[in-house]
């Protein structure tokens, strides 16, 4: 997915970065002119990059871009007049944000706009492992509920109850988990 949005209240500003996007690979650009308005969108939609233009309605306040990097994964190019830069990229740095100075230096944003799609590859990376391993830790918990249910209502060890469940799902050729549900079905009527 290379999905962006622009968050700009100025059409000359949002057509330089929707451009810029284009060139650089993006079809799936939205733009919204409001903080309002794109803590609206993102809640829809999923966005690999995010630009935002400060000033935003005659506004330098970063609470809002604190805001969307809290509530979301994207990552976040601001965009700031240089007299603001350092002022602002030392608020909103710990969120992740990626800061560029205006006037924009186009090779600058190309690099900065590299290394943000490297990290939100490996933030996307972390999530499917983190997914994993919920499933897992789930099928887990699904499979000691049903241990402890053997344990009570047949009168099992924890060792014949593991043993149970591993040969029975064998025999019937189904995983471990969904013998675990099998039993919580039979015991929790």
């Amino acid at each position: 997915m290379e999905r962006a949005l622009i968050v700009c209240d100025n059409e000359k500003g949002t057509a330089f970065y929707k451009s810029f996007l284009k060139e650089n690979g993006y079809i799936d650009i939205m733009s919204v002119e409001s903080f309002p308005a794109a803590k609206r969108v993102i809640m829809d939609y999923d966005f690999d990059l995010c630009f935002v233009n400060l000033p935003l309605g005659n506004s330098n306040s970063v609470e809002h871009v604190i805001d969307l990097a809290e509530k979301n994964v994207c990552q976040i190019l601001l965009f700031i007049k240089a007299d603001y830069y350092d002022e602002i990229t030392d608020k909103v740095v710990e969120y992740g944000v990626m800061t560029i100075s205006k006037p924009i230096n186009k090779q600058l944003l190309w690099q900065t706009l590299r290394q943000a799609l490297a990290t939100q590859r490996r933030i996307d990376m972390a999530r499917s492992q983190s997914a994993k391993l919920e499933k897992k830790l789930d099928e887990l918990k699904t499979i000691s509920r049903a241990k402890l249910l053997l344990i009570v209502n047949e009168g099992l060890s924890e060792e014949d109850a593991h043993k149970f469940i591993e040969k029975r799902a064998m025999d019937l050729r189904i995983s471990r988990y969904q013998m675990a549900m099998d039993i919580i079905k039979k015991f929790e009527k």
